[in-house]
Order: C-alpha cells, then structure tokens, then sequence
C-alpha cells in the first residue's frame, strides 16, 4: 500500500458534499472520532452489504462519538437513491473528481476480468479525535467489516 495514510499519521483533510448538499470538511469532526470509509458505487451488492451493516451498529457507533462517513464517486442523486432504497442512517459524501480518494489513496489501479481500470479500493480509515489516523484497512471484505471496525474502536477508547 503505497503512502496510504498510516497510524499516528495527520489525516489528510477534505471538503466535499453530502447526499443533501451540505459541505462536509474533516475539521467539522474536530474532537470526534471519524470512520471514514471508501466504497465503490452505491446499490451493488459488496456495497450495499456494508452500508446497511454500518447502518445496523450506527447507534454503538454513535454511542461511542463516532460519525460514519462513507465516500464514493456517485452523485448526490445516487446517494438519496441508495439511502432511501436501503433505509441507511449514515452520512455519504460525493466524491466525483475522486480526489478524497486519492488523499487517502484509495483511487487505485484495479482489475476485473483482465481490463486495468482505475477505481475506488474499499478501505477504511478510522480518524482519532485528534484528527490522526488511529487505525487502517485496505482491500476491505464488505462482509463483517462494520463490525470489525466497531470492535477496534471499542478497543481503541478502552483498552
């Protein structure tokens, strides 16, 4: 993983929209711990799994003082859509000219049936209070992975 923002590391920060247009900044989260992930497109299946996995713990996650941001390149449309499909209670932001993915670079080469593409990696970041990277997954499997990230962040404010 290339320069991927690492443990102890200042998060890189962004400005970018949410499904309702509202501007959304990583200093907005200042004293908050942050669990920033990067989703391919909204409405397929690895995706949906994943936002309603994180919707269903969204109270623990709340409980806790943790906000779920999740980013892809979809439109503020495809958003709306996906949320009220899927009933999700999480924050997702726009990311169209990929560039919070290349922050945290999570816009990579990728392949599919023998064509190299240039896409968005799911991965997770989980952002400290103090706005450092506590804690880092790349190459995410959707299946289980809200919960895995709960459990580190429980581990993380009591250990």
């Amino acid at each position: 993983m290339n320069n991927v923002p690492q443990p102890g590391q200042k998060a890189p920060d962004f400005s970018t929209t949410d499904q309702d247009d509202n501007q959304v900044s990583l200093g907005d989260f200042s004293l908050q711990w942050v669990v920033l992930y990067f989703y391919p497109k909204d409405d397929t299946p690895g995706c949906t799994t994943e936002a309603k996995d994180f919707t269903e713990l969204y109270q623990d996650f709340s409980f806790l003082g943790a906000k779920i941001l999740g980013v892809s390149t979809d439109s503020q449309k495809s958003h709306c859509k996906f949320i009220n499909k899927h009933n999700l209670s999480i924050t997702l932001l726009t990311d169209p000219e990929h560039q919070v993915a290349e922050a945290y670079k999570a816009w990579r080469l990728k392949k599919f049936m023998g064509k190299e593409y240039m896409g968005v990696e799911r991965s997770t970041f989980l952002i400290a209070p103090d706005q450092t990277i506590a804690y880092t997954w790349a190459k995410v499997k959707a299946k289980g992975h809200a919960t895995a990230v709960l459990s580190q962040l429980r581990e993380l404010i009591d250990p």
